[in-house]
């Protein structure tokens, strides 16, 4: 496991290069570098991690889970204090018109034919509900290039073995560490903010900054972020008319907003993975905003394109997980109560090679 590795290696370079990760203190924890201080990458934008784990000629397929160390780990048990499970998943049968033409999920039983009992199937679009995208899922647009190289033929092929599908999330033994929420919906109802999570409502880094201040919650490295902006309450709370308006009508959601900033300020906190309660974890629709130094808008060295929102950087260039549709509710409700906004953390993806994305199967014990 990657993690064993870097624990046990105390060389300065591996293979002739420059060791871009590196261990400090007692227990082995890494040093990373900052968004200004990540290596370039040839014929990527600034901010590009491809290679950054990469160890003895193995491309990397883990990307920021490789912060949950033994170390990491270990230190998350600590946040387990009430001995409080909750689930955060939300019922698979719950939204009832997906978005971008998504099918619902179809569950069909049968009886055994020759004993009394039954056996079922389950036909789903993994988009369809609380998911993890994997890193098979997104590409980063301008350059049609998934995360750490992977091409969109790669994928597509059924001659190339499967690279950075879900499954190897599962087999490095799934999403384990510190989760924390900030509950963005009730410090803003806290502080009169008016704002309905199916309208593009956007969040800044300096509002996630503020919202942990206000809960006294700390960041640590490797910590599971989640947000919770309402939409899920909102969607119980709705008519059928209104929920099919919120999911494939406007299409307008609440959520982080993709500038330069809040890009830079997800990879200095050096989260784990990051997720959130509505259909997509940036703003949407994003603002197609273009950060050009020189040269034209297709130069994708010169440029870093936010076509999609937060998408391509998140997914693509960090390979950071990123989570859609959590049911924060309850784990919002129970960290008001204990006043305690961290917890322990535990998602099992699905074990599928070449996966796209996975229900989460995320718990989060207080």
């Amino acid at each position: 496991m990657l993690t064993q590795e870097l624990k046990t290696s105390s060389r300065d370079e591996v293979d002739g290069a420059p060791v871009k990760v590196t261990l400090r203190g007692p227990q082995n924890d890494l040093i990373v570098p900052s968004y200004d201080e990540l290596p370039p990458v040839e014929g990527m934008p600034h901010g590009c991690t491809w290679g950054l784990w990469d160890r003895e000629g193995q491309k990397d397929e883990l990307g920021t889970l490789n912060l949950l160390t033994p170390a990491t780990i270990l230190a998350a048990r600590n946040e387990i204090q009430h001995g409080i499970s909750l689930a955060i998943n939300w019922s698979l049968d719950n939204c009832e018109t997906p978005h971008s033409g998504r099918r619902k999920p179809n569950h069909k039983i049968m009886q055994l034919p020759d004993w009394v009992g039954h056996d079922d199937e389950i036909q789903m679009n993994t988009q369809s509900g609380s998911q993890w995208d994997g890193f098979r899922h997104w590409a980063h647009q301008p350059s049609r290039t998934y995360y750490n190289g992977v091409s969109h033929a790669d994928i597509t092929s059924l001659e190339t073995p499967p690279r950075n599908g879900i499954d190897q999330w599962s087999k490095n033994g799934g999403i384990v560490g510190r989760g924390i929420l900030l509950d963005y919906h009730s410090w803003a109802q806290e502080h009169n903010i008016d704002y309905s999570p199916i309208d593009r409502h956007p969040i800044s880094e300096k509002d996630l900054e503020t919202v942990a201040a206000w809960q006294g919650t700390e960041f640590r490295q490797g910590d599971i972020l989640l947000i919770r902006s309402g939409f899920v309450k909102w969607y119980k709370e709705a008519s059928s008319e209104d929920r099919r308006r919120g999911t494939v009508g406007g299409s307008t959601w609440a959520g982080i907003e993709g500038t330069e900033e809040a890009v830079k300020w997800l990879w200095n906190r050096h989260f784990a993975a990051v997720g959130g309660d509505a259909n997509v974890f940036e703003a949407w629709p994003a603002r197609h905003e273009r950060w050009r130094k020189t040269g034209s808008p297709i130069d994708v060295a010169a440029s870093l394109t936010l076509v999609t929102g937060l998408h391509d950087n998140l997914i693509a260039l960090f390979g950071m997980p990123v989570g859609e549709m959590f049911d924060l509710d309850e784990l919002a409700e129970a960290c008001k109560k204990l006043r305690k906004w961290s917890f322990f953390f535990t998602s099992a993806p699905l074990n599928f090679p070449g996966g796209i994305a996975s229900p989460p199967n995320a718990i989060c014990i207080l």
